[in-house]
Order: C-alpha cells, then structure tokens, then sequence
C-alpha cells in the first residue's frame, strides 16, 4: 500500500521560506517520478515541480529560482524547499508519485498541506 504524508506547509509572511516534506511508504522515490503539486482556491491544480527517476528536475515558470526540489533516498523522502514565497504561493500542496511498470501506470497522492503566504 502507497502512502505519501505531507508536512511543512504553515502561514509565513511574504518574502518568507518553507520547506515540505514528502514521506513515502510502499514506493521508492528514487525509482519513481516524484512532485508537487498545487491547488489554490477556485483554481486548477498545476504541477510546481518534478523530480525524475534520474535527478532531472524541472519546475513551473513561476517557482524557477525559487523553489528547489530534492530528494533523500535514505529517509525515502522527497522535499520542496521554497524561498522568497510570494502572495500567490498561497495553495494545497500535494505531493505525488508516478509510478509505471511496464504498460501499468498509477498517480499516488498525499493528503496535502496548505501554505498561506501573507502580505
């Protein structure tokens, strides 16, 4: 069974920095594509950032040079560090896996955890 457990997310003012944490049981973050996601009210979840099987990262234009995507294979964890966090940061953020095997492909996702950037 894939659970993914969120955690980090909070109230900081604008200009501030968070870190989510990614916890990951029943899946291998290092052998499965992991993200972020983001959901802000009224809003279409949007991918914030990737980080593949091989360390390739990639990030939505709005979050490059800001956020960093990184994992720990040890603690099988996957993390998004966020600085210089912005009004409109404010959203859900869920963590996801893809995980494929041959033909078979299945999206796992966290419960999310809500960041609320103030101005």
């Amino acid at each position: 069974q894939v659970q993914l457990v969120e955690s980090g997310g909070g109230l900081v003012q604008a200009g501030g920095s968070l870190r989510l944490s990614c916890v990951a049981s029943g899946i291998i973050v290092n052998q499965n594509a992991m993200s972020w996601y983001r959901q802000a009210p009224g809003k279409q979840r949007e991918l914030v950032a990737r980080i593949t099987s091989g360390a390739t990262t990639n990030y939505t234009d709005s979050v490059k040079g800001r956020f960093t995507i990184s994992r720990d294979n040890a603690k099988n964890t996957v993390y998004l560090q966020m600085y210089s966090l912005k009004p409109e940061d404010t959203a859900v953020y869920y963590c996801n896996a893809h995980y494929i095997l041959g033909a078979f492909s299945k999206d796992y996702w966290g419960q999310g955890t809500q960041v609320t950037v103030s101005s």
